[in-house]
């Protein structure tokens, strides 16, 4: 592993765990459906620090859009505010939406209870949007280990294939080559029982709350 990786590896996890007696927040849900390689989840109306990045890869995507959004809840913004760290940590990829119709990256932080209503303005230098999402759907499948290149894609087409298999087959045209998220909840000094998500945004019956999903892609 590579020092400056280390070092990021490190930030991350001071920022998220070795804060004593702080619980870590997270995004509210309600599970809606359940199968054995995924579920669905209708996630309340959220607000999100999302820096975008147009590294070619997703681990450098993610390294280079969370340092920004750490600089962000350590105080580079207009009321030199501090913000707790939260998770999990979300990477968007979305094909086609970066310069000349290449493939673009997101990475999001959840803000805090206290700030979604209106979080601190971040400083120009960083490049960082802050994002309001309706409630929504997400399907979602869980995977273990560390989440890289190498993996990411091979999760997203377990996704998209275990869909097509469900009852939610026409509830998204998700096919792997769409826009997905990819949400990593540990430190990565945690080597034993990681766990990581595939995210994307599907649609369904008005009983379970999903016939209108509006779930921001980017």
């Amino acid at each position: 592993m590579k020092r400056s990786t280390r070092l990021w590896f490190l930030l991350v996890s001071i920022a998220a765990l070795l804060v004593p007696g702080r619980a870590t927040e997270s995004p509210q849900y309600t599970v809606v459906h359940t199968e054995s390689e995924f579920e669905i989840r209708l996630y309340r109306s959220t607000a999100w620090m999302s820096a975008p990045s147009d590294k070619i890869s997703f681990e450098k995507a993610t390294k280079h859009g969370f340092h920004r959004l750490f600089q962000y809840i350590q105080g580079a913004n207009l009321n030199s505010t501090r913000l707790r760290m939260t998770k999990p940590v979300v990477t968007t990829f979305v094909p086609g939406a970066g310069a000349l119709h290449s493939s673009a990256y997101y990475v999001r932080f959840y803000l805090q209870t206290k700030f979604q209503v209106s979080p601190p303005v971040p400083l120009p230098e960083l490049d960082l949007v802050s994002d309001k999402w309706a409630p929504c759907c997400v399907a979602v499948r869980k995977f273990s280990g560390f989440a890289r290149d190498g993996n990411m894609v091979k999760e997203a087409e377990k996704l998209a294939l275990s869909l097509s298999r469900s009852s939610w087959a026409n509830s998204t045209n998700f096919d792997s080559t769409n826009a997905y998220s990819i949400a990593q909840y540990d430190s990565p000094f945690k080597l034993f029982e990681r766990v990581n998500e595939v995210w994307v945004d599907v649609t369904g019956s008005e009983e379970t709350g999903c016939g209108s999903s509006s779930v921001e892609a980017y």
